[in-house]
């Protein structure tokens, strides 16, 4: 994610801390009020260096689940590849 990405996140739920109406906040940035809560729900209380790392871990942990189903999907391949060469043991 990017530095200034990471940084209007932190300024956004500072200043919802500090008692500005979420409907003044979110108008005034420029986001829906659902990715102003969903913001809420995953930084509340992280920096932007915490958060800019719990966001780089999401989009990491998201990459090597896709790996994962791909090599997963491989081997499926390959083990009905060979027990269709390789003879009965029966």
């Amino acid at each position: 994610m990017r530095r200034e990405l990471c940084a209007r996140i932190v300024e956004v739920l500072k200043q919802a801390e500090l008692g500005l109406p979420v409907a003044d906040l979110i108008m005034k940035v420029g986001i829906s009020e659902q990715t102003f809560y969903l913001w809420k729900t995953q930084y509340a209380g992280l920096g932007s260096d915490q958060v800019r790392e719990f966001t780089q871990l999401f989009e990491e942990n998201a990459r090597l689940k896709k790996l994962l189903v791909d090599l997963s999907l491989d081997n499926a391949v390959l083990q009905d590849d060979l027990s269709k060469k390789l003879p009965s043991t029966r």
